[in-house]
Formats: structure tokens, sequence, C-alpha cells
């Protein structure tokens, strides 16, 4: 073994570290290292001022190299040595260069390239780190073998995750189908809502017929007999008219009297009741905004107006003395308000306020940008920008305050507001809790996180925030 090691240190002595092959007509360069005297001349042969080796890149200061006659000789014997496999195989494995068909022997760390010697001498790799094919993959061994194994780990989850959404496809489905069932089974139940409304309405509608056809019969037959009865007493004066001056005289005061009597029956008018009829809450879909998106909403002391007394757990507030409070830029110094303490700007979230008889108040969102203590700006109504919400502002009059003031009729007086934010679809919508119906909705580009805002005016009740479980 140890001769076979020395045969093959020989054999490698005796090649050129450029071509691999036996080196012909061998020369010595400054750093010491042999190459082939055609070798390294085509490896300089475009290089000025400097030298480098293409084994160990010492640069040489001159161009200059020695015969190595010795070394020749050596190489001459090596040859009639039989060839290592290793180094055979080594040989006819060797990727050329296409360029200056000369082996690829070295690496460029920089450009991750596999070059030729001549090809590390070039401006493109000449300040890169240049370094021996075998060193760079030993390095390069060492990187992939980590890579490997964060790669594993990585496949290792993928699978995972695969695993685990192959499985989830059957819940899937199962949620899917239970799903399907509970629409069929809503649909099934609104079907038979509205055909039992319409069952009620069309009853409705006959018993009116019926009714108002009675009086309309009613009104003939008195009609009838009031044109029977005139007829009778024109017959009868027509008769008497063309008597004798005794006979027309004593029949007078009975004509008379008979006639003032007999009044016609007023014209039967009729006109259908109004059917209105509204869905239940089921139907309404204000039951799952309540459930799904209900948050529990509570008020910013920092922001504040001085006259409005905060309630312990934050929940009410109201329009009360003045209070001695540090100077803050958040707070409201021109109108009593006072904002939620936590701003939305992502997501869908539902609150409810409790107004009951109040004869002032404004409810909604606003941005950061809504005036805290403008001048000659008493009134909450003239705000066109940042703020979307909806008020009273006298007995009966209500108002949606946003970019423009539109007036509201809700039917139903207004003790509890519920509102609907949906950050994603920009829109705020408004409930009146006591028929449940929408009084307003809001679509804009809020431009930012938006807070809740509440607007007591100067009367003392209070507005009250309603908790989660006062809804449910």
């Amino acid at each position: 073994m140890e001769l076979a090691a020395a045969l093959a240190d020989l054999q490698a002595e005796a090649s050129c570290p450029i071509c691999l092959g036996y080196l012909k007509s061998p020369v010595t360069i400054y750093c010491g290292h042999n190459f082939c005297l055609a070798c390294i001349t085509e490896s300089w042969k475009d290089l000025k001022g400097s030298f480098p080796c293409p084994s160990c890149h010492f640069v040489c200061p001159n161009k200059k190299f020695q015969n190595n006659f010795q070394l020749g000789n050596l190489t001459e014997i090596a040859k009639l040595l039989p060839l290592r496999r290793s180094k055979r195989k080594k040989q006819e494995g060797s990727l050329m260069c296409e360029t200056h068909k000369q082996v690829l022997t070295v690496f460029c760390q920089k450009d991750l390239e596999v070059l030729c010697p001549q090809c590390s001498f070039s401006a493109d790799h000449q300040q890169h780190y240049i370094w021996p094919i075998e060193k760079a993959a030993d390095y390069h061994r060492k990187q992939l073998a980590r890579h490997i194994e964060l790669w594993k780990e990585k496949v290792e989850q993928i699978d995972k995750v695969i695993a685990m959404q192959t499985g989830k496809s059957e819940e899937l489905k199962k949620k899917v189908e239970h799903r399907r069932e509970e629409i069929k089974s809503e649909f099934e139940q609104f079907m038979l809502f509205l055909q039992n409304e319409h069952e009620a309405v069309v009853r409705q509608l006959q018993d009116e017929e019926n009714e108002l056809l009675a009086k309309l019969n009613e009104n003939v037959a008195d009609t009838s007999d009031h044109a029977s009865a005139s007829k009778c007493l024109l017959k009868e004066i027509e008769s008497k008219y063309v008597k004798s001056e005794v006979e027309v005289l004593t029949s007078v005061k009975s004509i008379y009297r008979r006639y003032r009597s007999l009044k016609c029956p007023e014209m039967f008018s009729f006109q259908f009741r109004d059917y209105v009829y509204q869905l239940p809450p089921q139907y309404s879909g204000l039951n799952r905004i309540i459930k799904q998106f209900h948050v529990d909403v509570v008020l910013d002391p920092e922001t504040a107006h001085r006259k409005l007394i905060i309630s312990e757990d934050r929940k009410s507030v109201r329009y009360g003395n003045m209070q001695k409070l540090p100077h803050s830029p958040q707070k409201f110094y021109i109108w009593p308000a006072v904002l939620g303490a936590r701003s939305y700007s992502s997501g869908r979230q539902y609150w409810e306020v409790e107004v009951k008889d109040k004869p002032e108040w404004i409810l909604g969102i606003c941005t950061a940008a809504l005036p805290r203590r403008r001048k000659n700006q008493n009134q909450p109504f003239l705000v066109k920008a940042g703020l979307w919400g909806i008020g009273r502002c006298s007995h009966t009059s209500y108002i949606a305050f946003g970019p423009k003031k539109v007036n509201l009729l809700p039917k139903v007086i207004p003790i509890k507001i519920g509102i609907f934010l949906d950050c994603e679809m920009g829109e705020v919508s408004f409930y009146n809790l006591s028929d449940r119906s929408l009084l307003h909705t809001f679509n804009d580009y809020f431009g930012g996180p938006v807070w809740p805002y509440f607007y007591t005016g100067t009367e003392s009740r209070p507005l009250r925030i309603c908790t989660v479980t006062e809804s449910e």
C-alpha cells in the first residue's frame, strides 16, 4: 500500500496543474510551482504587470520561469509506471473550458463558477477570491450538508401540513353538509313564515272586503229607501199642487215638515288599510351580527370633555359640572364628547348604546383628524369630515351626520342604538333596536383607524354602553 501511495504521489508531482497531464518541457516559476511550458505561457499570454500563479495565485514579479530538467526526467520515469485508476478516471472526467480549452481547476467564490486558470486571471474575476476546486468542493459539501438538514425539516413540515390539510378535507365536507342542512332548514322556515304571513294578510284583506261590502250594501239600501220616500213625497206634492187653495194650504205644513226631515244618506267611500309587516329578527341578519361581532367598548377618560362625568366601569357618560383635569391634546374642549378607548382599522365590530329618552345625542365613529378645540365651531353637526354618525337634535328630529347631513324618519323612537362597523367594506350601519330596523348606512373610505364616538349634549341624562350579556 505504501508503494502504491508513493507511485501515486510521484505521478501527481509529474502532472501539470493546468492541463492535468504529464509535464511537457516543465518549467518552475517564482513561487516554486511547476507547469508545462506551453500551459504557463498560454495562461500568462495576455497579462501585463502582474503574473499570478495558477496554483497558489501568488503574484510573480515578472514573466520569467526556469527550465526544470530534473523534473522532466522524473516525468519520463513516471510515464513508464502503470497509470493509477483514480488518476485515469480524474483525467477522463475532467471538464474543459470552452474558451481556453484548459481543464477547470479553480473556483470563484463570489460568482460561484468553476474556472480554468486563464479565466481566473481575467478582469471579471481578478479581484475575486479564487481557490482550488478540491478545497472549494469540500467547503461547499459541508455547507450543502447543513442546508440538506434544514431542507429535510422544511420538507417534513410541508408533509405534515399536507397531511393535515388532507385530513381537513373530510372535516370540511362534514361542515359544508351540516351548513347545507342548516341553510335548507332556514329557507324552509322562511318559506313557511312567508306562506303563513301571506295567508294572514289575504285573510285580513278578505275580512276587510266583507266588512266594506256590508257597509256598502247597507249604504245602497239606505239610499234606495231615501229614493223611494222622495218619490212618494214628490207624487203627493204633485197631487196636492192641483187642488183648491184651502186643500193646498192645509197640507203644506205636513209637506214642508216631511221634506225637511227627508235627508239623503252620505255616499259611502272606503280606503284600504296599509298591510305592513316586518321580517322577524331571525331573518334580518342582525342577530348574527350581534352574536358574532359584538365587542366590549369602554370610554377613554383622556379624551373626555371637562364637563363629562364617566362611570367607574367606563360604560356610562353624562354631562355635569366642570372638573379639574390635566390638559391633554386628545380632549374635546368645544363639544361635550368622548371617544372609545380602542380604535379599529380592520375586521368587523358591533356595539350598542342606550339613549332612552335623552333629547340630544350623537353616536358613531370618527378619525384622529376630528377637531377637538376648533374656534368658532360650537356644533359637532357642522363637521364635514372625520365623523360618521347619527343623532337626535330635538324631540322629533333625527339626522345622519357625515360628509352630508341626511334627515332620518324612524317609525319608532329609538331607545337603544346598535352600531355595526365593517372596516373591510368601509361601512358603518346604525340600527334602531326598538323595532330592529336599519336607520342608516355610511359607505366611505375612512383613511385609517377609527374610534367609537359619543356626544352627550348639555342635558344630564346619560349615554350607556350596553355589555355583551345585555344584548344576548
